[in-house]
């Protein structure tokens, strides 16, 4: 029997995508919770930053991906492309940006397209669990700081030092304990 190649079938991705389902409740139903999803998608190419509950925001995120994910592949030239493109994002000029900002700006890249961020836990009160999704690249200023080496600031060089020092005093107690004490008989 022919076995078609499973790869042409399924297109992949370039990063994981988790393969658990979400069943998330939604009062509307299937179809309000992908009418949500829809508008997540949208505000996020829309916005490039968008800040919302955690599990909608992961959710999304997948999506995102795997739109940004075809569009690079296949081009705006693609039928099925254009068609997933033109559901996700309800705002028409939308799909320009996708196809002539986004995919140039992550034609290169080897990671995922979008970062996730948990938000800030507000106190006292409840945390409602908020996280920023965001577009890799964006003019925004960063979330996070840059992380920085602080490797050769003067107190960690100090203790450092002091460490070594330490080992090699204790390396030798060790070794003068442990060599073997000859008799004179």
């Amino acid at each position: 029997m022919n076995q078609a190649d499973l790869s042409k079938l399924v297109s992949a991705l370039r990063i994981a995508v988790k393969p658990k389902p979400r069943l998330f409740a939604s009062p509307e139903g299937p179809a309000g919770r992908l009418r949500k999803l829809k508008a997540t998608v949208t505000a996020l190419v829309k916005y490039e930053r968008i800040e919302l509950n955690y599990p909608r925001a992961e959710e999304a995120q997948s999506y995102a991906e795997r739109l940004i994910s075809d569009a690079i592949r296949n081009g705006d030239c693609h039928k099925h492309t254009m068609e997933m493109a033109d559901y996700w994002l309800d705002e028409k000029q939308l799909i320009h940006k996708l196809f002539k900002v986004l995919v140039p700006r992550y034609k290169e890249y080897n990671s995922s397209y979008t970062k996730l961020v948990l938000g800030p836990k507000t106190y006292p009160g409840y945390y409602a669990g908020t996280a920023i999704l965001e577009l890799k690249g964006n003019p925004f200023p960063a979330l996070q700081p840059a992380t920085q080496n602080y490797h050769y600031w003067l107190h960690n060089v100090l203790l450092g030092e002091a460490k070594r020092e330490f080992r090699v005093a204790k390396a030798e107690t060790n070794a003068n304990l442990s060599e073997p004490v000859a008799s004179k008989n």
